[in-house]
């Protein structure tokens, strides 16, 4: 009996050491695996994200649904508003930051509560627990509860605190098939994740629990009621305030903006085709340089244009804005409405059209940098090329010839005639590389395919090319491409393209942002008078089918387009009249938001002035006219005027035939009689118009844009000026131009000054 007994006390001991043993191993096995790194890819964002592009603002443009269907997308926590976590953690796990991974507390609780209703109603997750679930598939019930807590001790070995609700805000469904904080905020406020309210914190908080039954979008009371709960917890454990939880519960349950938008719908769609050029997963968020804001304004302006030039043909317009330092695309619309019809979807941002004599600045710029200047004299004169497709007769817009004008002149008043002149002197094929390098890729033809007529722009370009090529030219004769992404830090910029030296690119720009140097071709006003200093250019193809209008300031360059994507002919709609007023308006509404800068002059930029003849263009003698130009060092004009005599200007033998279609002597050219004297009976001075002046009503402008400023000076502070053209009382600082010879005179009490002027016929 002894013997029994001590056999089954050792047999005893013996189980004993084993399960002692057993359970040891076990303990330490689960120690190893606790301790044991996470398997590779287990925190890695979900492959299969749904793609939400924004404005450089966080601003939502545009967002799809995954492949399986689900809204997803991922933000780091440094990124979400502090209320979303702070919303979470009070009402799904309080003491988040003091247990690791198994709350002891809700465990007992959870025991008590379960045993109290004979059911389970508490289940103790904490949200490491939670995590874990969404992490691998677990199942329910005790033993996928062990093994929940089990994964919690671990994650909580391997994770910081923020990582582990980094990982959780981003999984975790909160109804309408929205994975993740991020994308429910999408969904139900029409906001980023970056910026929540109290309200929204606590509603999205609250709807973790039921996500499926009690979202806004289901069951708008249960939806209420959850919020208000999340409200409660959060005024408990000291996030938010009394009167925080009152204002929150009176916001709506639904953002004003919610659901998926499809913004700068043209931009949004040309940037996936870019980015799959570019090989970038479309997945995730991207943060686009677009500025919403001024996307918004800037469709209205160019729905405004097609509402007031729709009875002359004006159909269609599109503009774009790009930031000059980084190349960023700052404004993008590709037609007046995406959604119209099938025509809305053309995207003239991209759409290859002829830009007529938009492309004449990278002419002069090439010609300058061969040695021509902005003095250089030009014939505008009746020529005939001969070409391999026949004899070819430039014409100039307002189809008349202006016989020697200086390439200043020429190219700021968009003088067709003198342009071929230069492209023919210095080679179209050599024009044809001078414009790819600026990046006009859409030139795609042979040199004899265009011609002489590429100099005024008959090959088919695109807006964003002539943009980013104008572009350039403000950034010091430098190409670089267009950038599509936010710049969060300045980026590191690959070298780019010469496509002219830095003081050609500064002249052109010079000549461009003169404005009397473009009075003889576009009046005396324009739309391009801005108060600030930019420089301009438009361009018109054959037949009116197109408009082009481009500004340049030192801080953004602004393109834009007017026309028909039909090709059908505008009615006698120019550039400064189409697409002009659009420019003039898309300008100033983005210096609102963008600083135009100051875009350097000719004298700062380092050109070296130099009083010329204003006809000949040479060093001025006491004779002649004169004004001063600017030059680029070692390009001064040497020689002085030879044209000008005592009583007559000689002008070179090749203007004889414009001299007698002008009605004008050669080769001898009388001099004009100088007119009387103007008449002074007071101490102030008529200073616009000066006596003698010569006016033109330019073709192609409107008689209401033809005027001209009256100003006087010396007069009285308090003084009030009357004006009288040919003894007519004018009620406007302004008089419009009628042809004649007229007399202009001002009156201020005693003081009174008179001056002739002459307007010519158009």
């Amino acid at each position: 009996m002894i013997r029994f007994s001590a056999l089954r006390q050792s047999l005893f001991w013996r189980a004993a050491i084993w399960c002692a043993a057993g359970g040891g191993l076990l303990l330490l096995s689960l120690a190893f695996w606790v301790l044991a790194p996470l398997p590779s890819g287990l925190l890695a964002p979900p492959g299969a994200q749904s793609l939400t592009i924004e404005d450089r603002h966080g601003l939502l443009l545009r967002s799809t649904r995954a492949d399986d269907g689900n809204l997803v997308e991922w933000l780091s926590l440094d990124r979400m508003d502090p209320a979303l976590p702070r919303a979470f953690v009070a009402v799904e796990d309080r003491r988040f930051y003091q247990h690791h991974g198994v709350d002891p507390r809700s465990v007992a609780r959870a025991v008590r509560d379960n045993l109290i209703h004979r059911r389970v109603v508490s289940g103790a997750s904490t949200l490491t627990m939670q995590l874990a679930r969404l992490l691998m598939p677990i199942g329910r019930g005790f033993g996928g509860k062990l093994l929940q807590s089990l994964w919690a001790l671990r994650l909580e070995q391997h994770l910081s605190k923020n990582q582990i609700l980094e990982q959780y805000l981003n999984r975790v469904p909160l109804g309408q098939a929205t994975v993740g904080v991020p994308a429910a905020m999408r969904l139900y406020f029409g906001a980023s994740a970056e910026q929540a309210s109290v309200g929204q914190a606590a509603l999205l908080a609250a709807l973790a629990r039921a996500p499926s039954s009690q979202n806004p979008l289901v069951d708008p009371a249960r939806a209420a009621a959850r919020r208000r709960l999340g409200l409660e917890e959060l005024v408990r454990v000291g996030y938010a305030t009394r009167e925080e939880r009152d204002r929150a519960e009176r916001e709506p349950l639904l953002g004003v903006g919610r659901g998926r938008p499809f913004l700068a719908p043209h931009y949004t769609s040309r940037l996936l085709v870019h980015a799959e050029e570019e090989g970038r997963p479309l997945a995730g968020t991207w943060r686009t340089s677009l500025d919403l804001d001024l996307q918004e304004a800037l469709e209205a302006e160019v729905q405004h244009t097609v509402d007031r030039l729709g009875d002359r043909g004006v159909k269609q317009a599109a503009l774009v804005v790009l930031d000059n330092r980084w190349g960023e695309i700052l404004a993008w619309v590709g037609s007046p409405d995406f959604w119209s019809d099938t025509a809305g979807q053309v995207d003239m941002v991209v759409s290859p059209r002829q830009p007529g004599s938009a492309l004449k600045p990278f002419l002069y710029a090439m010609a300058f940098d061969r040695g021509a200047t902005a003095a250089t004299v030009l014939a505008d004169i009746a020529t005939t090329y001969q070409t391999a497709g026949g004899p070819y007769h430039p014409r100039n817009y307002d189809r008349r010839y202006h016989g020697p004008v200086r390439a200043r002149e020429a190219l700021a008043s968009s003088y067709n005639v003198p342009a071929v002149e230069l492209a023919n002197r210095f080679g179209y094929a050599t024009l044809l590389e001078e414009l790819h390098r600026a990046g006009f890729g859409s030139l795609d033809r042979s040199p004899e395919f265009y011609g002489l007529g590429l100099a005024l722009g008959n090959g088919d370009v695109t807006l964003l090319e002539l943009a980013n090529a104008y572009r350039a030219l403000a950034n010091r004769g430098m190409w670089t491409p267009v950038r599509w992404w936010a710049t969060e830090s300045p980026p590191v910029l690959k070298e780019g393209v010469r496509v002219a030296s830095v003081r050609s690119a500064a002249l052109v720009l010079d000549i461009l942002a003169d404005p009397v140097a473009r009075m003889p071709g576009f009046g005396l006003t324009s739309p391009f008078d801005w108060p600030f200093r930019a420089a301009a250019k438009t361009g018109t193809s054959r037949h009116f089918t197109d408009n082009w209008a481009v500004a340049v300031t030192a801080g953004f360059t602004v393109a834009v387009w007017a026309g028909n994507f039909s090709g059908q002919p505008m009615e006698g709609v120019s550039g400064v009249t189409g697409a002009g007023p659009l420019l003039r308006r898309a300008v100033l509404v983005t210096a609102e938001r963008y600083p135009p800068g100051s875009l350097p002059t000719a004298a700062e930029a380092g050109l070296v002035p130099v009083t010329i003849c204003r006809l000949s263009g040479m060093v001025a003698t006491p004779r002649c006219p004169t004004l001063t130009e600017y030059f680029a060092p070692g390009t001064e004009p040497t020689r002085p005027c030879d044209w000008h005599t005592n009583t007559s200007v000689q002008l070179p033998a090749e203007y004889a035939e414009w001299s007698a279609t002008e009605g004008l002597e050669q080769p001898v050219i009388a001099a004009a009689p100088a007119p009387p004297a103007p008449s002074r009976e007071g101490p102030f001075t008529i200073t616009s118009p000066e006596h003698g002046d010569r006016y033109r009503v330019p073709p192609g402008v409107e008689p209401r844009y033809a005027t001209i400023p009256l100003r006087v000076t010396g007069a009285r502070p308090d003084a009030t000026i009357r004006w009288y053209v040919d003894g007519h009382a004018i009620r406007s600082a302004r008089w419009r131009l009628v042809p004649g010879r007229h007399e202009v005179r001002a009156e201020s009490g005693r003081d009174r000054a008179s001056v002739t002027i002459t307007v010519e016929e158009p």
